[in-house]
Parts: C-alpha cells; sequence; structure tokens
C-alpha cells in the first residue's frame, strides 16, 4: 500500500462571530499547518469495492471519515475504481487537531491522484465541505486565514515556529462544546491585516479561543493544562491556548531547543504530585510548522 501524510491544524485563534439559521456557527480563526500527524495508506482496485482494512478503535468503518470521502468521492466522480485504505492513527480524537478531516482530505486528495480524476482543489474542497468544515482548509493546502463555518479561506504566510502541544487526560466532543448555552457567539470581527502587520503573534488580548471559557468549565484538565503550560512559556512566541474546541493546548517557540525543553518538563503519569486536575499528566508531542501540505501538488 502507497502511504501518504495526513497533518494536523492548530488553530491560532479562534472567534465564534455568530450563528447561521441552520445551527453552523460563524467562526473567524488562523489554520496552522504542522508536521505531526496520521499516516493513509491506500492500495487502488479495480474491481470498484471500497474497504478497510484495518480497524480503528472507537470508529466505525460507516462513521470512518476516511472510508466516507472515498464512496463520496467515488460517488461524485463516477469512477469504476476503488480502494483499499487504512489510518495509523497518531492524531488523538477529541483533541482539537483535525484528524479525522485531515484523514479525510488526504484520501481526495490522493484518490484524485490514483484514479486519474484531476479534479481542481476548488471542485474537490466542495466535496470535502460536505464531510465537515474542516476538510477544506486541509484541501487548499496553506496556513489560512478562516471565515465562514472556516471554509472561505485566504492564505497567509506565517513565520517557522515549533510548538508544544499537550493533551490532558480527556476527550472533548466537539457538539457539547458548540451547544453550550454559555458560548459567546458575538465576537468583533477582525480583518487579515490585524495580525498580518504583525499582530499575529497573538499577544494581544482580542487574539483568543472563544471556545476556551466553555471547555476549561467543563472539562477542569483543559483548565489545568492551559495553567501549566502558561507557567512555562516566558520565551513563546505564541502563548498558551487551546486549539479548535480542545482538549490539546499548546504554545509556540521560536527554536527547538526551547520547545523540547518545555515539553521535557511536562507532569506525566499519576505519580506527579499534581492536584490541579491533571490526573494522569500530560501527553503531547512537538511539532514544526508547515507552509504547506505535504499533497499540496496533487490537485
Amino acid at each position: 500500500m502507497e502511504s501518504f501524510v495526513a497533518p494536523i491544524k492548530l488553530n491560532l485563534f479562534l472567534h465564534v462571530t455568530g450563528r447561521r439559521a441552520d445551527g453552523y456557527h460563524l467562526l473567524e480563526t488562523v489554520f496552522q499547518l504542522a508536521d505531526f500527524g496520521d499516516t493513509v495508506r491506500l492500495a487502488v482496485r479495480a474491481d470498484g469495492v471500497i474497504r478497510r482494512t484495518h480497524a480503528i478503535d472507537g470508529v466505525s468503518e460507516e462513521g470512518d471519515l476516511a472510508v466516507r470521502a472515498a464512496k463520496l468521492l467515488k460517488l461524485e466522480s463516477g469512477s469504476a475504481l476503488g480502494v483499499d485504505l487504512a489510518v495509523d492513527k497518531r492524531i488523538p480524537m477529541g483533541a482539537g487537531l483535525g484528524g479525522g478531516s485531515s484523514d479525510a482530505a488526504t484520501v481526495l486528495l490522493a484518490l484524485n491522484r490514483r484514479w486519474h480524476l484531476d479534479w481542481s482543489r476548488e471542485r474537490l474542497m466542495q466535496i470535502g465541505l460536505k464531510l465537515g468544515a474542516d476538510v477544506p482548509f486541509f484541501i487548499f493546502g496553506q496556513n489560512a486565514f478562516a471565515t465562514g463555518i472556516g471554509e472561505r479561506l485566504e492564505a497567509i504566510d506565517l513565520p517557522p515556529r515549533v510548538y508544544v502541544v499537550l493533551r490532558p487526560q480527556v476527550n472533548v466532543q466537539t457538539a457539547a462544546i458548540f451547544g453550550s448555552p454559555e458560548l459567546t457567539r458575538n465576537a468583533k470581527s477582525v480583518k487579515i491585516a490585524d495580525f498580518s502587520a504583525g499582530a499575529w503573534a497573538f499577544a494581544k488580548p482580542e487574539f483568543r479561543n472563544d471556545l476556551e471559557p466553555v471547555a476549561k468549565a467543563k472539562f477542569p484538565a483543559v483548565q489545568a493544562a492551559l495553567a501549566w503550560l502558561g507557567q512555562q512559556d516566558s520565551a513563546a512566541s505564541i502563548s498558551a491556548r487551546m486549539s479548535g474546541s480542545g482538549a490539546c493546548v499548546f504554545a509556540g517557540f521560536a527554536s527547538q531547543a526551547e520547545a523540547e525543553a518545555v515539553f521535557a518538563r511536562r507532569p506525566v503519569g499519576p505519580s506527579s504530585g499534581l492536584d490541579a486536575g491533571l490526573g494522569g499528566g500530560l501527553e503531547g508531542f512537538v511539532a514544526r510548522s508547515l507552509a504547506r501540505h505535504p499533497l499540496a501538488g496533487f490537485a
């Protein structure tokens, strides 16, 4: 089987500016790609069958976004080909890192090439939006300022950064955060010039994640992780915050050494002596920013 990368995204800020009549929330965010992710493995079949070859704990084949992406592309394209596919999961679920959406986008990009469809990126993004609001970003393939429900994308250049990404021992359901009556839905709109001119470093209070207060209230471990990381990031160029609807939190650093030093200090295991709600400590990784998606040339 041929292997393809499905990288994570980080939301460098996330504002909720409103809500549509259909229930979808209107957002403003900056999506940052980083070099940690899943591996999607594919083998094209001539008989038209789409089959998942390896199970994923907690994800049925019918609910697997990677499988759904292959089936949707086959339906939309009318291709006679099929695929065997498997996803080697590294991106934690319920983490705010876009794992399922990234897997789906990688399947669409890879099969666009391997099924010889040669569809445009815009056409694939339209297909991806039917699978989830984050999927078009991964197909777009560049760091972006996003509006709408996250599907309106403008490319943005961001300086390279090294991110410490930490995950408390909780699984946050996106619907529970967006459905909370405590969620603020009237954030003041910002413009791309507000951060492209230098404020993108998010030191200013107007750059925040509006989902953080709800997640911290519902999941004390998220609050504890943010508090711990916030105490370590004196050298950080992007201060501690939550990605997406959580549970992962992150901070950005100018060098690998600074990031590795913070990561090495993270609390691990129940013997850490923590009493701030971290329980089993913090899992995580260090990841470098990406300017482009590894499959950016596939559409």
